[in-house]
């Protein structure tokens, strides 16, 4: 169990996700939560002003995924590809399976892995050039930041292709290091610019992290197949529900992140309209679902007040052409109020 017994140990990502421009925005994000940070923007070290029983363990998101594990943090904001990649490790390092949960996506940082290779010479498919190096019983030689992920996905293919996995010998590796097998797979970890060593030669083929291809194809290299998406989420110690004070943090915590990504795109539309006219505007809110069950209505002596949540993102109906039409219908004093949360309800939690 970690120090902190009394608070709640959150992973705070370093890098680009700290970046206030960058990385879906994590700190608004936090702020529109009810949980401003103080530090986490500017280095470290990452305190919550408003909720001291909150401490930010700052660190990379690569290391989340082994620190649940080893129960040094309750919580971490990271990706799926690293949490997923220290997990394997776990796996063909040490024989050991952890299990993490996934207890909240935070609908930003979306990401591909992806296999990569230089053009394809011959107009042969990527399957029968893979299978023809495996058939050679040489050395392959792959490349990638995530080097299990690397691992995992090359034996899973292996065996698509007819050849036992059980067969192939791996070794992960350093870039550079010299092969400590003479027949298989060879993954060498790279620290980035994975598509210039596979581009120049130095490897066979590669994994590589991207959010829309330009660079690899800028580098006139070949997407062979997407081995997972990744986005970023709150990801829980698997001993967290062990300790009940730790777990109801983390699920005001939870609840509060849920609101406040919820409530992104989303505003609340107020208007007036007379008693006999109301009928028509909540035909049209409920033609157009722009309620669930029923839309909140106060009713006063000769005006009704409805209040309805708008998706600001719908391109089918945009938020304009829904004022222009209640106007028409005989709305008045329109208002677009822009929410920092919505919360659903305490179900939206499952921890």
């Amino acid at each position: 169990m970690n120090g902190n017994s009394s608070g709640l140990v959150i992973g705070m990502p370093a890098g680009s996700l700290a970046d206030p421009k960058r990385g879906g925005n994590l700190v608004s994000l936090l702020k529109a939560a009810g949980f401003p940070t103080r530090g986490y923007e500017d280095g470290g070290p990452t305190t919550f002003p408003l909720h001291a029983e909150l401490i930010g363990w700052d660190g990379r998101p690569q290391e989340f995924g082994a620190q649940l594990a080893l129960d040094e943090l309750d919580l971490a904001i990271g990706g799926d590809d690293w949490i997923t990649e220290r997990l394997l490790e776990y796996r063909y390092e040490y024989g050991k399976e952890v299990t993490l949960n996934k207890v909240l996506s935070l609908n930003r940082g979306s990401v591909r892995i992806v296999a990569v290779c230089r053009p394809i010479e011959n107009g042969m498919d990527f399957n029968t050039w893979l299978k023809g190096l495996l058939n050679q019983g040489g050395l392959i030689r792959m490349v990638s930041e995530m080097p299990y992920l690397g691992v995992e996905w090359f034996l899973k293919k292996a065996a698509t292709l007819g050849v036992d996995p059980a067969t192939i010998p791996y070794a992960v590796q350093k870039y550079g290091a010299p092969p400590r097998i003479d027949r298989g797979l060879v993954v060498y970890e790279s620290w980035g610019k994975t598509e210039s060593k596979i581009a120049n030669g130095a490897v066979d083929l590669g994994l590589e992290i991207t959010q829309t291809g330009s660079a690899i194809r800028n580098y006139g290299l070949y997407i062979a197949e997407t081995i997972m998406h990744s986005e970023t989420g709150v990801w829980a110690s698997p001993l967290l529900r062990e300790h009940p004070e730790k777990r109801e943090l983390a699920r005001m915590f939870l609840l509060n992140l849920y609101g406040a990504v919820f409530a992104e795109n989303k505003a609340l539309l107020l208007f007036n309209i007379k008693r006999e006219q109301a009928e028509a505007a909540q035909r049209y809110l409920q033609e157009n679902g722009l309620f669930g069950d029923e839309p909140t209505i106060n009713e006063g002596k000769h005006y009704m007040e409805f209040s309805v949540q708008v998706d600001l993102s719908r391109s089918d109906l945009p938020v304009a052409r829904v004022r222009y039409e209640l106007a028409r219908l005989g709305a008045t004093h329109i208002e677009t109020i822009p929410l920092n949360s919505c919360i659903p309800s305490l179900n939206v939690i499952n921890l």
